[in-house]
């Protein structure tokens, strides 16, 4: 059924959850998983990096992250690809997106934390904007 399986990951639980969620399909289907992080750029209102050494913080974390989940995924008995993504001012959903186009996934796996009213407002949703404008299909997990 699904052969390339793409998860983001960003640290929190409702991540976690994700990446179990994409393990049990991938053991199911033999699928190739890829795990992802997205670096945002901390820019100032010029559209400046603000700091470049707290970029290579945020990148450092990514990569903890990603090394983190990736250890998930060989505990399972699986490998997995993992990439650090620079979003480049980019929306994240944007950068998600055209890394699933690029590897060519067939399924996201992603976790939605469930922020509403005045939460969402303020800090939008990755994963509402994953799902609003994939080429594939996306699998919500909501978290605890």
């Amino acid at each position: 059924m699904y052969q390339h399986i793409l998860i983001p990951v960003d640290g929190s639980s409702t991540s976690e959850h994700a990446l179990q969620e994409a393990l049990r399909l991938a053991q199911q289907h033999g699928a190739q998983l890829e795990l992802v992080y997205v670096v945002e750029n901390i820019l100032n209102k010029e559209g400046f990096v603000i700091y470049p050494e707290l970029q290579e913080t945020i990148r450092n974390k990514g990569r903890k992250i990603l090394t983190q989940a990736l250890n998930v995924v060989q505990e399972a008995g699986m490998t997995a690809e993992t990439k650090l993504l620079e979003g480049g001012g980019a929306r994240i959903a944007s950068v998600i997106l055209a890394e699933a186009k690029r590897w060519r996934a067939e399924l996201i796996v992603i976790g939605t934390h469930g922020r509403t009213g005045i939460s969402k407002l303020i800090f939008g949703s990755v994963a509402e904007g994953v799902v609003r404008t994939s080429h594939i299909p996306v699998l919500l997990i909501r978290g605890t």
